[in-house]
């Protein structure tokens, strides 16, 4: 279900300038990716500030919001929002793009569509390989072969999924692109290649004999002449008789360029890509995992891995395996969850995000922990850049390649196994280890020296790395570390306002309800006035006062936010009097807010109660049922 983030999909459509500004939109794994009319009308600041969004970058010619691992959810409320984007005859103010990003941008459209077929059948074939080495299935079984089929069938016809989605990027026909593709790999014309026979076609156009299963080159050479065949027919051709004489006439066309001059140039074209591939495996087989190894974390912030990415699936199409970016990539992976496990083992403030984005990244997902944790301290970056260079070049020197397509995680390991043997497996494991323990080494390190600092600057940005947002208030204490709860003791924490209460995993802000923050609650409002939850010190105050911080003597931190997303109100309908340092007894009376002037500016009064430092407790229970007044007891926590 992706109700819950449907606010967050409204808001950040508004703020891209709305469903005219969309030209296109889609999600990979961690980002929402548009493709506007007019970059300057989307308001990156704000797109910053909302709850849920990690970061806005600008690559590859896209305007990409990362979201992280719920993107997919995001999306499902993004895409009827924006339907098929500006309507086709839209007068659109085009991005003038320099022709590296036009070349990126082309790429990643084509290749990032077809991840998760590679993935999958990639993870199939490891999955043989590892039975076969084990003994547990007999290469010459009918399981085997069958086994195979589910995992070629992907590679084997890759031109037609290539096909597609290079089609839809180049807005052409996608099922006549598949159509010219099929020809391609046609039974009857594998046939005249295997028997060598020359091809003329009417006598008088010869057909160059050549293979295009599992090719790469020439099906892109093919449908980038393809897209502009088809938009001039169209044009020319009346549209009474175009549903039948287009599709025939791009058929007649695109069969014979293909079979005579594209594909045989592509298969060129691939021909000297695999001399390059394999000069570099015998005579540099350490400079592609060096570089990706240590500037993997770089290309992705500026969309340049978009570009890259795709030599491994065209190596291996080539020469039967990827050594230019699957052991680098995997190796810097690991290093950048190594280094956002390190701060989360050693800074309880940013134990809970760090600690997210680690486990997502060593799944092969770096961009919540690159964009909440590294990137925003630095230090942990540059650590697992060096520890990812220092494993990339172990494994460049090893010659460790892998077999199949997949992901970055670990997982993916099992990619590596393949010739009969567990020679790659083996190095790459000990490249991610070599690359792990530099980068834990350097990050450990590097904290004594750098946290102090960074600590302050992430109070400034927020715990996501973003300009001042809601979020800032999330830690509690301001410079100092409270003893803690003792053992087997029990605190109750009151309800701020009366409402209605529920758990803060069913809040209508998707943040919250991941428990980013802290266990909790949520309460929709039933009157204004707001009250102190517990007895303590105000240890931290939003500026708009929306959001306050309250550490009890035993050490218990609480943040009280009021409303979602409104620090966009800048203060307008809350009037609470307090400031950090201020005592305050439980059920002291505190302000009030003006839920009317706040719904009205089109935000929810939603309540959240937070346990800040809920790893220090053993149990957060919510002990007040649906309707509940203010002061009543609302949380009940067990150390």
């Amino acid at each position: 279900m992706s109700a819950q983030y449907t606010q967050l999909a409204q808001d950040i459509v508004r703020l891209v300038g709305g469903k005219e500004n969309v030209t296109r939109a889609y999600h990979c794994q961690t980002r929402l990716r548009f493709t506007l009319a007019d970059e300057a009308k989307a308001d990156e600041d704000a797109i910053n500030a909302l709850d849920g969004v990690v970061s806005v970058i600008h690559g590859a010619g896209q305007f990409q919001v990362v979201i992280g691992p719920h993107v997919a959810d995001v999306f499902e409320e993004v895409e009827p929002l924006v339907g098929g984007g500006a309507p086709a005859d839209a007068p659109v103010e085009e991005e003038k793009k320099g022709a590296f990003d036009t070349v990126i941008d082309f790429v990643a459209g084509t290749f990032q569509p077809i991840i998760p077929a590679l993935s999958g059948a990639g993870m199939v074939k490891a999955v043989m390989a590892l039975l076969q080495v084990f003994g547990l299935i007999d290469p010459a079984s009918q399981t085997y072969y069958m086994l195979n089929v589910f995992a070629d069938g992907v590679f084997y016809f890759l031109p037609i999924l290539l096909a597609f989605t290079e089609a839809q990027k180049l807005k052409c026909n996608p099922i006549l692109a598949a159509g010219v593709a099929a020809m391609m790999l046609h039974p009857n014309w594998s046939a005249y290649v295997a028997a060598g026979d020359p091809v003329g076609f009417f006598g008088v156009i010869p057909f160059t004999l050549a293979s295009y299963g599992s090719s790469v080159i020439p099906i892109i050479l093919v449908i980038f002449v393809q897209s502009f065949v088809e938009k001039w027919l169209n044009k020319h051709i009346p549209s009474a008789v175009n549903l039948v004489f287009v599709p025939m006439l791009t058929f007649l066309v695109m069969g014979t360029l293909a079979f005579s001059v594209l594909g045989p140039i592509g298969a060129i074209v691939g021909n000297w890509l695999a001399g390059i591939f394999t000069f570099l495996a015998e005579n540099a087989a350490w400079v592609p995992a060096v570089l990706v190894g240590g500037l993997c974390p770089i290309m992705v912030m500026f969309g340049i891995h978009n570009g890259i990415a795709p030599l491994g699936p065209v190596q291996m199409a080539q020469l039967g395996y990827d050594s230019i970016w699957g052991p680098g990539n995997i190796v810097s992976n690991m290093c950048q969850a190594t280094a956002g496990l390190v701060v989360a083992l050693r800074s309880k403030k940013d134990r809970e995000v760090a600690m997210t984005g680690a486990i997502t990244a060593y799944m092969g997902v770096t961009e919540p922990i690159l964009y909440g944790t590294n990137l925003p301290k630095k230090y942990p970056l540059v650590a697992a850049m060096i520890g990812g260079a220092v494993g990339g070049l172990y494994a460049g020197i090893t010659q460790t390649h892998r077999f199949a397509t997949g992901s970055g995680g670990l997982p993916a390991v099992l990619l590596y196994i393949g010739d009969g043997s567990l020679t790659c497996l083996v190095n790459i494991v000990i490249a991610m280890l070599i690359g792990v323990v530099v980068t834990g080494a350097l990050t450990f390190i590097l904290y004594s020296r750098f946290e102090g600092k960074d600590s302050a600057g992430a109070d400034e940005k927020g715990e996501g790395g973003n300009a001042p947002a809601d979020d800032a208030a999330a830690s509690p204490v301001a410079g100092t570390v409270p003893a803690g709860p003792v053992a087997g003791a029990v605190v109750e924490i009151a309800a701020p306002v009366a409402g209605t209460a529920r758990p803060v995993s069913e809040s209508d802000d998707p943040v919250f309800a991941q428990k980013v923050l802290g266990d909790g609650a949520a309460i929709d409002p039933a009157s204004d006035v707001v009250v102190a939850p517990a007895t303590g010190t105000v240890t931290a105050v939003f500026p708009t006062k929306h959001a306050f911080g309250i550490t009890t003597p035993d050490g218990t931190e609480i943040l009280v936010h009021i409303g979602i997303n409104t620090v966009d109100l800048g203060g307008k309908g809350f009037n609470l009097s307090l400031a950090e340092g201020d005592t305050v007894a439980r059920g002291q009376e505190l302000g009030t807010i003006d839920r009317a002037v706040i719904q009205e500016a089109g935000f929810s009064c939603q309540t959240m109660v937070l346990v800040s430092n809920t790893p220090a407790w053993k149990t957060v229970e919510l002990v007040a049922s649906d309707a509940v007044a203010q002061g009543d007891t609302l949380l009940k926590l067990t150390a």
